[in-house]
């Protein structure tokens, strides 16, 4: 079912054209992300659709009953009533329909069985049909479970919504959206403000979702986890592709391929007939030849040269001087606010060239730990030794480095006055700041902006240990690639703090998971953080099952001959188990190896569609054989 149609709509603001002839079509269950510079008209877009925004041409087409629920960039709940009655009034009707039963239920206690009873009952019914249609048993669950979800878990429920910060109101703000289950949901960055915990359980909810989602999101583990489509917005129009955001990298990065392949050959085709047609216009003996080339050549429908990707910014860290061996160590660490510990008995030990995540839920006091290691804050206890030669960049998430009245040219050259504007106006053009830019006041800058601001500054500093906290938050997703591969290229050592999943996995080394009460370290990746969790997990689950097993023997022992019994027929399970297994993971196999012979094929090669519908069915068999490999693998070591 067709839940909306944009058809040619353009918007300007003043004199400024910002989207031209856009098209785009949400159905049931679509999950769609909006993808595109950070300014090229993806939030405009949303709340055009949302009705908080007039378009200047073109047409929305909607069922009166679709319903439409935005959530904008960190918009924030704002409200004097307390946490629990903010979700209930979601489902104010269904409360007044409740207190309806009760009264009809308080009513029919004092009635004899006569006509009115009758009817009161006919009544109640109807309306208790009503009420479990439309969730009535179930709404106090859901609202626990979105509370739980979004981190709410061990909040009092009684709290008044105006003493949250300004993070936790933007997460009840998707939770009372969520809440009112709109048939289309339309999220504007709802990872902001959002530890690796949530976002996981928002991913799941949302995968789950029964209507349609669109959602813009610079995350990309993210977008890869729940979308099936993407429109990308790029120089004010929109182009659409099928899959996830991974996906539609690939095709972005095939169709653009070909339509040079096309363009070159077609150029090298014009260029021999224009070559033809001045050799031979003149002669008498091949002046009609001649003549018949350049008809030819006028009915030719000539291509455009394909326009790529658009300017990105460019950049790489360098610096000044090698440290020495040991760049950090924290010994009984305690860090906190007002004299009020958050996290204490942090070790840690940092080597040169070393790429360290520190991870662990919103509140357990990562900012504030790096605070303390460039002494923003004071400690609380323990000792910070800095090694020898350790030169430190910081990078604020809240940007409070930048002075908001300097205008963007100033706020470097100040820094470094020995340098010619000519060389600041180079370094600002190599972060997208060029002409004019340069002359706008700090404060006027968009959150992109500001941050490659500051990413600016912090390359000029020439540091070799950089201190980042969440260095991706505002960049766009051709941004974050950039300042990734610089990262990776620096060869200094780094310390960062960010909830961008794919980002940590490029960039880590190795990973450190804060506590209250300690640090504990993983020498990995972000997988490989991931997979010891998980290992962890199910060493406790097996531990508590282990223990709940010894418990029933005590209580109720077996025989040996019953556990001989109970022994034979556990390993038949698991011979039948590995043959089930063989047999699926055959298939599976020849599933992969017949569609990779496909993607050999011409005629499927240059079908986009094909193409991709074929790669999804690969990545999907392949990521169930893994799965269904170490299954077989752990059966048969038994």
């Amino acid at each position: 079912m067709i839940l909306l149609q944009i058809n040619q709509v353009s918007k300007y603001f003043g004199a400024d054209l910002i989207l031209s002839n856009i098209k785009l079509e949400i159905q049931s269950k679509d999950k769609i992300a909006l993808v595109g510079r950070n300014g090229s008209g993806k939030s405009t877009l949303l709340k055009i659709i949302a009705g908080q925004l007039s378009y200047d041409s073109g047409e929305i087409i909607k069922p009166k009953n679709v319903t439409i629920g935005y959530l904008a960039q960190n918009t924030g709940l704002e409200s004097t009533r307390s946490i629990l009655d903010e979700m209930l009034s979601v489902f104010e009707p269904l409360i007044q329909i409740e207190q309806e039963l009760r009264l009809l239920e308080n009513k029919m206690t004092h009635l004899d069985k006569s006509s009115e009873y009758e009817q009161v009952l006919k009544e109640y019914d109807l309306l208790q049909v009503q009420f479990k249609e439309r969730g009535g048993y179930q709404y106090e669950a859901d609202i626990r479970s979105v509370l739980h979800g979004l981190n709410f878990g061990k909040f009092d429920y009684s709290t008044k919504v105006s003493s949250l910060s300004g993070g936790q109101k933007t997460r009840l703000a998707l939770g009372k959206l969520l809440l009112t289950k709109p048939h289309i949901l339309i999220l504007d960055e709802p990872t902001n403000h959002l530890d690796i915990g949530t976002l996981s359980w928002l991913e799941n909810y949302l995968q789950n979702y029964d209507g349609a989602i669109l959602i813009v999101s610079h995350d990309r583990y993210f977008l890869d986890k729940i979308v099936n489509q993407v429109y990308e917005i790029s120089r004010k129009h929109i182009t659409k592709y099928n899959g996830n955001y991974s996906s539609y990298l690939v095709q972005k990065a095939e169709i653009y391929e070909q339509e040079l392949k096309q363009y070159e050959k077609q150029q090298v085709e014009i260029s021999k007939l224009k070559d033809f047609i001045q050799r031979n216009i003149v002669r008498a003996s091949t002046t009609k030849r001649a003549q018949s080339r350049r008809k030819q050549l006028e009915r030719i429908d000539v291509l455009d040269r394909p326009l790529g990707d658009e300017k990105s910014a460019s950049f790489r860290f360098e610096i000044e001087k090698q440290s020495g061996n040991e760049v950090l160590k924290l010994t009984e660490l305690a860090v906190g606010y007002n004299g009020k510990k958050i996290t204490e008995n942090i070790e840690v030990r940092i080597t040169r060239g070393e790429s360290i995540s520190l991870v662990g839920p919103n509140g357990i006091g990562k900012s504030t730990l790096l605070k303390t290691i460039v002494n923003k804050i004071p400690s609380l206890a323990g000792h910070i030794q800095i090694g020898s030669n350790v030169k430190i960049g910081y990078y604020d998430q809240e940007l409070a480095d930048l002075t908001s009245n300097k205008l963007v040219l100033n706020e470097i050259w100040d820094n470094y006055p020995i340098k010619t504007e000519k060389e600041i106006r180079t370094v600002l053009g190599n972060f997208l700041f060029s002409g004019d830019d340069v002359l706008k006041p700090v404060s006027t800058l968009s959150g992109g902006e500001r941050a490659r601001l500051a990413l600016a500054k912090l390359m000029m500093e020439k540091a070799n240990f950089l201190i980042l906290d969440e260095p991706t938050n505002h960049l766009d997703l051709e941004s974050k690639e950039v300042l990734e591969n610089a990262l990776l290229e620096y060869p200094g050592t780094i310390l960062f703090v960010s909830h961008d999943r794919y980002f940590i996995n490029r960039i880590a080394t190795k990973v450190i998971e804060l506590h209250n009460d300690k640090a504990i370290e993983y020498i990995g990746d972000y997988d490989y953080y991931l997979e010891k969790k998980q290992q962890q997990l199910e060493i406790k689950a097996l531990e508590a099952e282990q223990e709940f097993s010894s418990k029933q023997q005590l209580i109720q022992p077996k025989s040996s001959f019953e556990q001989q019994k109970e022994i034979k027929r556990l390993e038949r399970q698991r011979k039948r188990r590995i043959e089930e297994l063989e047999i699926v993971i055959e298939s599976l196999e020849e599933t992969i190896q017949k569609n990779e012979q496909l993607l050999c094929d011409p005629d499927i090669y240059h079908d986009h569609e094909k193409v991709a519908k074929i790669n999804k069915e690969n990545e999907e068999a392949t990521e169930k054989l893994e799965i269904l490999m170490n299954e077989w693998a752990s059966l048969s070591e038994q």
